[in-house]
């Protein structure tokens, strides 16, 4: 059985040690959705949400949280991100795709950060919608795609 490296000898949970590790560029895409009635999609499109922009409220709420991994998600590394990319698309009339892409240049991986902005972006959403369709589902939250490191790169397939 391969070792775990983020359990000590006593099979209790550490943060890995990632001094020795040598920088390589690294980047993540995850990407998520949210299901809502399509009247609730059609209201963020037409920026006639009471609350405001969904947009760019969302965006904003993905950036800081995937610069805030380490304090939600208790073995991260603090990392300098480099570059947060938020995008948003239609899939169909109900259906709001989300997807964050995160670089940096650093000893451990961005892809936690990138699933966390996906999160966040989500959460805000609904919160931001809820007054009109509280039915809404936050569902596929997925690493897509991350490069760099010692793995090396990994694309899900379809």
């Amino acid at each position: 059985m391969t070792r775990m490296s983020h359990l000590d000898e006593h099979g209790k949970a550490r943060m890995v040690d990632v001094t020795r590790k040598k920088e390589t560029m690294r980047v993540a895409t995850a990407s998520g959705a949210v299901l809502m009635k399509p009247e609730t999609l059609s209201r963020i499109s037409r920026g006639e949400m009471a609350k405001g922009d969904v947009f760019a409220v969302a965006r904003i709420a993905g950036i800081m949280a995937a610069k805030n991994t380490s304090g939600w998600i208790p073995l991260c590394h603090p990392l300098e991100l480099t570059g947060i990319e938020i995008r948003f698309s239609e899939r169909d009339d109900r259906t709001l795709e989300i997807e964050a892409q995160v670089t940096t240049r650093g000893r451990t991986g961005v892809e936690m950060e990138a699933m966390t902005a996906v999160s966040a972006a989500a959460l805000t959403i609904y919160d931001m919608c809820k007054a009109v369709d509280r039915a809404m589902v936050l569902t596929e939250i997925r690493l897509i795609s991350k490069k760099g490191g010692k793995s090396g790169s990994f694309v899900r397939e379809q």
